[in-house]
């Protein structure tokens, strides 16, 4: 198990995914000018010298989900022996990656307009990209258990 490489593949892309509780996917200044940063857990900003956290329902789903989609690699490392079930796995997990970063994207744009500003280059955090380097480590997990699955049927041909 741990001597495939796909297997160090899926815990790297999982790793990636729990990073979203470290990093802000959105840095903006409100209408007042204090700092804020947004994060899958909530909104996070320094007042009075204090440490603010503003949230709500919406993020506690994307904490759920977040923690959901960090998870499904994992289990998908211990589904070795069933190459089809971790091929299928896999697909779900990039198409939920993707289907999240569509959520995080409307979200922050919701966000972001109430203080009337805009999704940019500028208030991009390190959280947005995180989902693709994720993607791109679940792709090569994928190809990592296509070339298992190539290996063992030639050597089911060459016992046959």
């Amino acid at each position: 198990m741990i001597q495939r490489i796909q297997t160090v593949y899926l815990l790297i892309a999982g790793l990636v995914i729990f990073g979203l509780f470290l990093f802000p996917y959105v840095n903006y200044s409100d209408l007042v000018g204090l700092g804020k940063n947004v994060k899958v857990t909530g909104v996070y900003s320094v007042a009075a010298g204090q440490s603010v956290h503003e949230w709500g329902f919406g993020y506690i789903l994307q904490t759920v989900v977040t923690v959901l989609l960090g998870g499904l690699p994992l289990f998908t490392i211990f589904k070795f022996k069933k190459r089809k079930v971790q091929l299928l796995l896999i697909w779900v997990e990039i198409v939920a990656i993707i289907l999240f970063a569509i959520w995080l994207y409307s979200s922050a744009s919701t966000h972001l307009a109430t203080v009337s500003q805009f999704l940019g280059a500028g208030n991009i955090g390190v959280g947005f990209f995180l989902l693709p380097i994720s993607i791109i480590f679940c792709a090569l997990a994928m190809g990592g258990v296509r070339k298992d699955e190539k290996l063992i049927r030639s050597a089911d041909r060459l016992r046959a």
